[in-house]
């Protein structure tokens, strides 16, 4: 950005972006900017773009200039109005409608009742196997009856958990029953139609704490969403701390004016307990155990339990799924305390032991030409390690391996405490988890994954992935690569991103920078909730948390789609076929 001023760096971004002719695209960006950048004089842009705005109406040639001023501002307003802002708030034009409450809850309504069925997925209550069978049957009765029940589907990677939810959602809303898809990773809720993170659906704090709320009016329109919703599937639920998971039970009995579990809603949360814990910010052991939701004494013992026993991820490496469940369940031997030893077929080799992370590397991406022509068929395919660190590693490393001119976009960073006005150098240096690097290196076609929720109603949700089409000074073109928007252009521009002073940052700053980073690599925790063709695992150093190990190694569907490099704990320069696998029994004793 420079030392561009906001509006400046604005107009380059829409500038940029009025090339592609493409006005529904250029609305979403507009409303963005609006809501996520401080704009000092949004008239200006308005007056100068709102031309390119509308654009598509005006080839219709049925419409007056202000009737299509009157709908583009009223398609901005819906987006605006989606991520928390009035379109008042701006000021664009004398003109400009705000939505009525009444209005905003209509339109929220509507856009669940017209979410689109496919037939693909109505199929799917067909070809349930036994234990999916029983969990839908058991699920749709109290749905059909409108009976106050919380079920907990436990799914071990692979059992088919989002197979039985597209069966439920489509065979719910195909009775124009609303049904609220959620889960608590951005790539789990990306899998699920109309899905998006709990986080963005509850309006929940980003940073944890010790008080979770859900910033809900009783008479807003997520509220009369919630009332008017027969089920509400939550996946990944092991993830989320468990103070979110009983915020929602006080709000929604809030809302419902019930003193019932979840305000006598059908719930149904999912996950499995082998997998990562919620994260406790410099929590020890049992401080992540009591953050887990089976600690929460008044909703777990009340949940109905549903058991998904067949892997069919791996069922046709049965020797597979039995290893892949004795690491969920802490039941391989081990060496020593933790450590586990990994079998030969896992392990990466190469006649040159000086150059193994290569080895993983080329293990994972054969060809990475292939991007080049088809980008969605190699997304399947990734490495995963522990650390943001190591993923940032792996990333220069492949990027500069990638085929294509490369584009370098620097971040503008600034400190928030006029004191440390001379530190922009350190500040280019700091690196955090969920912040964009200062420096980020971008080529046509390569993989990028979202770091913000910009638009979850349009699929941009923290975790999404993406095929970066062209890399501009203000403005990146993409294509969504998974889920149910998988295919859909999108802009994203930069944005300003806001470190406070904590344990983790000395100097508060704002960095202004594309909410994204590369995702040839990513890391164990954040890959939870999808399944990969092949899956490249970098263990310079071992896992440290309960589950990361199965999780990793459970993201592929055989044996064979998997390739390990582990390095020796105490001396890091040799690689060893053992590694540790942490499980906590605390956790892992309430599956019996």
């Amino acid at each position: 950005m420079g030392l561009l001023t906001e509006n400046a760096a604005a107009d380059v971004c829409l500038e940029e972006a009025v090339m592609y002719q493409m006005p529904s695209s250029l609305r979403r960006l507009f409303a963005t900017l609006f809501v996520f950048c401080d704009i000092p004089n949004p008239r200006e842009l308005w007056a100068k773009y709102k031309k390119y705005l509308y654009e598509d109406f005006s080839q219709v040639h049925i419409y007056t200039p202000l009737e299509m001023e009157t709908m583009t501002l009223k398609l901005i307003g819906d987006i605006t109005e989606a991520l928390g802002k009035s379109i008042l708030t701006f000021n664009l034009t004398e003109c400009a409608i705000p939505l009525t409450v009444a209005e905003i809850q209509a339109r929220e309504l509507r856009a669940e009742y017209n979410i689109n069925i496919s037939e693909q997925d109505l199929q799917c209550a067909q070809i349930l196997n036994r234990s999916q069978q029983i969990a839908f049957d058991s699920i749709m009765k109290s749905v059909t009856a409108n009976k106050p029940t919380v079920f907990f589907v436990d799914g071990p990677g692979g059992t088919g958990k989002t197979f039985l939810y597209r069966a439920l959602l489509a065979t719910i809303r195909s009775k124009k029953w609303i049904a609220l898809a959620t889960a608590t990773s951005g790539i789990a809720a990306s899998i699920l139609l109309g899905g998006c993170t709990a986080h963005s659906m509850f309006k929940l704090p980003l940073d944890g704490n010790d008080r979770y709320t859900c910033n809900i009016g009783k008479q807003s329109a997520i509220a009369t969403l919630l009332k008017e919703a027969r089920i509400i599937i939550w996946d990944e639920i092991t993830m989320a701390n468990r103070g979110i998971i009983e915020a929602l039970d006080l709000t929604l009995r809030d809302i419902m004016s019930s003193n019932d579990l979840f305000g006598g809603k059908v719930i149904v949360f999912g996950g499995d307990l082998r997998q990562t814990r919620p994260v406790v910010r410099n929590g020890n052991r049992q401080d992540c155990i009591n953050a887990c939701i089976v600690k929460s004494s008044h909703i777990w013992p009340k949940m109905i339990r549903l058991t998904l026993e067949e892997n069919v991820r791996a069922q046709g490496d049965p020797s597979f799924c039995e290893y892949l469940m004795d690491i969920g369940k802490g039941s391989t031997p081990t060496i020593g305390c933790t450590n586990i030893k990994i079998p030969q077929q896992f392990l990466v080799r190469t006649p040159d032991s000086s150059d193994l992370l290569s080895s993983l590397i080329t293990a994972v991406y054969p060809n990475l030409n292939l991007f080049q022509e088809d980008p969605y068929t190699l997304m399947g395919r990734i490495v995963l390690t522990t650390t943001n660190e190591y993923v940032d590693e792996i990333n220069t490393i492949i990027i500069g391996k990638f085929p294509g001119e490369s584009k370098t976009l620097l971040s503008y960073d600034v400190p928030l405490d006029e004191k440390y006005k001379n530190c922009q150098d350190l500040l280019h240096t700091l690196s955090f988890p969920g912040l964009p690097p200062h420096t980020l290196v971008l080529k046509k076609k390569c993989p990028v994954i979202l770091l913000r929720n910009l638009n979850p109603c349009e699929g941009l949700c923290n975790g999404t992935r993406l095929i970066c089409d062209a890399s501009h000074d203000q403005l990146i073109s993409c294509f969504i690569a998974f889920g149910e928007y998988k295919g859909k252009h999108v802009f994203i521009p930069r944005i300003p991103l806001e470190m406070s002073r904590d344990e983790r940052c000395a100097i508060p700053f704002k960095r202004t920078q594309f909410p994204v980073k590369l995702c040839f690599a990513m890391t164990i925790n954040k890959s939870q909730g999808q399944t990969l063709e092949f899956a490249g695992i970098f263990l310079r150093r071992p896992v440290l948390c309960h589950g990361q190990l199965y999780v990793a190694m459970s993201r592929a569907k055989n044996a064979a789609s998997i390739k390990m490099l582990i390095y020796d704990e105490i001396d890091n320069s040799k690689t060893t076929n053992a590694t540790a696998n942490i499980v906590y029994s605390e956790i892992i004793e309430y599956l019996t």
